[in-house]
């Protein structure tokens, strides 16, 4: 087979039907492009919303969660603990909020090689005093440096920086907060906490996470002023949160600290699992969109190529007549298809790419994601790679039964028709 011969056939025959190839490739142009720009926007878009909860979410987190003991007395007891025994009105079991023997525990998981590095904090819900109005919130204690860099908190401080947290009896607010009470940066704010104990704390900084019930409620001190506030020893630690570099192991890992601290533990696939799906849906969906795209496409090539074989019928029976086999016909018709899901496809990630960095550049700009001002886009590399494929898989299937058709078709009869 001379694949040089049959190529320079095939492109003297969309040479004579230019505008036919024309329309066809442009067809896989614009498929290939808004895949690519949908697909990376679609993706941008779920990398934007998914930071929003996982760059505030540790990938570990160990703390002590309020239950019922798992061991009640009656099954303690010889007489009893093989029967069936029905309980009712099982209160929950007071083991307090704060982890035993913190320091100890942070320090074994600092020297873990899996971990990037331990964040302790103390969880407190307190009363926002504005004159006689109580505005319900939760305060978090925190280890400035460490939750820095593992959160990048500052990304979400609109005023402020994070470093001020480090003076004595400072906290920042959400910006909801702040909104409410008509609070600034210098102010003071009383807190009183579930216990009734007062404080009054210098506002260093105002942050705007974007999401509502978060700005209304949260707020961050430092670990010695949360520890100070709710009357605690400087051991006082109610959470650990650890960050891996292995995040995908982080289900097998916090199974593991459960075990082996004696502690409730919660990865951050469980803890988000509502954004899990949401952003594989939008995936779903934008793949969908994208290929079928491709296969309307795909059926505008076969079309054209169906009416070139009808329009060409006379050239194949030469073709054959002169020594060529249905195997070559049949190259020839796949080399078209081929030649016009190459073009169209590599222009169509050149388009995609210019779409892609179009949306990029429009301005988006909200109150609610201060930290973002244009369109998310994801430029990975592989959306290109699999537009391509698509492309040219369903250009090659779009060219496949065409072909068949003629590689089939009989000389002597189109020679003695004509």
């Amino acid at each position: 087979m001379n694949f040089k011969l049959i190529l320079n056939i095939a492109f003297h025959l969309l040479q004579a039907r230019l505008k036919q190839t024309i329309v066809a490739a442009v067809g896989v142009t614009f498929s290939i492009a808004m895949f690519i720009a949908l697909v990376s926007f679609m993706n941008g878009l779920n990398d934007l919303l998914d930071g929003l909860m996982l760059n505030r979410t540790p990938h570990v987190l160990l703390y002590n969660e309020i239950k019922p003991s798992e061991n009640q007395p009656i099954f303690l007891s010889e007489e009893f603990k093989n029967n069936t025994n029905f309980i009712r009105s099982i209160k929950p079991k007071d083991i307090g909020k704060s982890i035993y023997n913190s320091k100890t525990i942070i320090s074994v998981l600092k020297k873990d090689t899996r971990v990037i590095d331990v964040a302790p904090k103390v969880t407190s819900p307190v009363f926002f005093n504005s004159g006689t109005i109580e505005i319900s919130g939760v305060i978090n204690g925190i280890d400035v440096l460490s939750e820095e860099k593992l959160f990048k908190i500052s990304d979400y401080i609109v005023d402020g920086t994070v470093t001020d947290l480090l003076q004595n009896n400072s906290i920042i607010i959400g910006k909801g907060l702040s909104d409410k009470m008509l609070l600034s940066r210098g102010d003071i704010i009383k807190i009183t906490t579930s216990k009734g104990k007062l404080a009054s704390l210098k506002i260093v900084g105002i942050s705007e996470i974007g999401i509502a019930e978060i700005d209304n409620v949260m707020s961050y001190t430092s670990l010695a002023t949360a520890q100070k506030i709710v009357g605690e020893a400087t051991n006082y630690i109610t959470d650990i949160q650890i960050n891996l570099y292995d995040m995908t192991t982080a289900p097998a890992v916090a199974n593991e600290f459960r075990n082996t601290f004696n502690l409730d533990a919660i990865d951050y696939q469980t803890a988000n699992s509502q954004f899990e799906t949401g952003s594989t849906v939008r995936s779903i969906i934008s793949y969908a969109v994208g290929v079928v795209l491709l296969i309307v496409a795909g059926f505008g090539i076969y079309n054209i190529l169906n009416m070139m074989i009808y329009e060409k019928m006379d050239s194949i029976a030469i073709l054959k007549a002169t020594g060529f086999s249905g195997n070559d016909v049949q190259w020839i018709f796949i080399s078209l298809s081929i030649i016009i899901g190459l073009a169209g496809g590599l222009f169509g990630l050149l388009f995609g790419y210019i779409f892609s960095s179009i949306i990029d550049s429009i301005p988006f700009e909200t109150a609610s994601l201060p930290t973002v001002k244009t369109y998310p886009i994801n430029y990975n590399p592989l959306y290109y790679g699999i537009g391509i494929t698509f492309a040219l898989f369903t250009t090659t299937i779009a060219g496949l039964f065409p072909a068949l058709k003629a590689s089939k078709i009989d000389p002597v009869e189109i020679i003695r028709g004509k």
